[in-house]
């Protein structure tokens, strides 16, 4: 049994957050605070197994409040809510290295997933840390798969999911980690776009900026641009930039 704080400064989805950590059979106990500043009151006087912490709060946010219990001499485990995916980001950059990352608005079976690991003592989703973060990122085949399945972690929707790799339209780089754009959704891995451009070359994907990976496959429509650029319309309408350097090389693929 463990206890647990819970960290959010909006009320109902600090209440709803509340019912769901009480309705588990593993929690010994909940507490619930509006705030950074709350939190640290609480956390001086009681000691917590398990802290869910909302990233984005005014005052002491959530990554200022995790650095904070970074010091203590007993850490208690994090795991962080936020209804921005952004909010990953920073918390890996700041290498806080939580047990686990929810989205808003939290389900049970998500709850229940950040508190087993709590349970057992997983190697926590940091960096360097965690081979359920390694089975992430996309550019990694699970044993015995095709390779036309990839396993990637959906920030809005819970455990690892297996995503045919035909319905990627295209692959975005944002710092140290990928955007995968879908037909079923977006999703932030930490990946390198190098990475991709080697391992899924022979799929049809194809750098054409420095920022972009995209599936030709999956193009509709090659769109000129002002200045001799142009823009790849993919097959839901979104769109892709082609660096100017890209062009040649895109038309005698697609032998224009």
């Amino acid at each position: 049994m463990i206890r647990v704080l819970a960290v959010d400064d909006e009320r109902p989805a600090l209440e709803d957050l509340g019912r769901l950590l009480g309705d588990s059979e593993v929690v010994d106990d909940v507490v619930l605070a509006d705030g950074g500043a709350q939190a640290l009151r609480i956390l001086a006087d009681e000691r917590f197994d398990v802290v869910f912490l909302d990233v984005r709060m005014p005052g002491i946010d959530g990554l200022e409040l995790a650095n904070l219990l970074s010091q203590f001499a007993q850490p208690p485990a994090l795991v962080f809510v936020s209804a921005y995916e952004d909010g990953a980001v920073g918390a890996f950059e700041h290498d806080l290295r939580p047990l686990d990352y929810l989205m808003k608005p939290v389900s049970r079976a998500r709850v229940e997933q950040a508190l087993a690991r709590a349970l057992n003592a997983e190697e926590p989703l940091g960096r360097g840390g965690g081979q359920r973060a390694a089975a992430a990122i996309a550019t990694e085949q699970p044993a015995g798969m095709t390779d036309e399945i990839i396993p990637v972690e959906h920030q809005r929707g819970g455990a690892t999911r297996l995503l045919d790799r035909s319905t990627v339209l295209f692959v975005q780089a944002e710092g140290d980690y990928v955007r995968i754009h879908a037909d079923s959704g977006r999703f932030l891995v930490r990946a390198a776009l190098s990475d991709i451009e080697q391992r899924w070359g022979p799929f049809g994907f194809v750098r054409v900026h420095r920022s972009y990976v995209a599936n030709l496959r999956r193009a509709a429509e090659i769109r000129p641009e002002l200045g001799g650029a142009v823009t790849i319309v993919m097959a839901d309408g979104s769109t892709v930039p082609v660096a100017r350097r890209q062009v040649a090389d895109l038309r005698r693929r697609l032998r224009m």
